[in-house]
């Protein structure tokens, strides 16, 4: 049996509407890539949250520990992290350490779609 030497997935792969995404408000789509292909520790998404949807304040911390980051693609949003606000457009990115207090809102009038990549960080000093 040949393997793959590679993969290619669409926008239209693996689409997930999900609402109340860490207690925010709205419905944002959930473009998830390579989950079962992918061995790389971390995950790759592209989200578009419509106008006045938020992804709710939350900290990954413990067992859950995660580093986010948030590249936006199109549109107009704020990035809140330990209550300092962040206004980001296309071509900015927002890199947010475990433990850190941080979430995201569509303050524009179209839809706000971005990368996001997370995963466990690795030790201090591992590199």
């Amino acid at each position: 049996m040949a393997r793959a030497t590679y993969w290619k997935e669409s926008d239209s792969t693996d689409v997930r509407a999900q609402a109340a995404i860490h207690e925010g408000e709205g419905t944002i789509l959930r473009r998830l890539f390579f989950r079962e292909q992918s061995r790389l520790g971390i995950k790759f998404d592209v989200w578009e949250l419509p106008p006045g949807a938020t992804e709710g304040s939350h900290t990954h911390e413990g067992e859950r520990a995660l580093e986010e980051i948030y590249y936006v693609l199109q549109g107009r949003g704020v990035v809140t992290v330990e209550g300092e606000e962040v206004a980001v457009g296309p071509g900015d990115a927002v890199l947010v350490p475990p433990g850190v207090d941080h979430g995201l809102v569509n303050a524009g009038t179209e839809p706000l779609r971005l990368v996001l990549l997370f995963g466990k960080p690795e030790p201090a000093g591992a590199r």
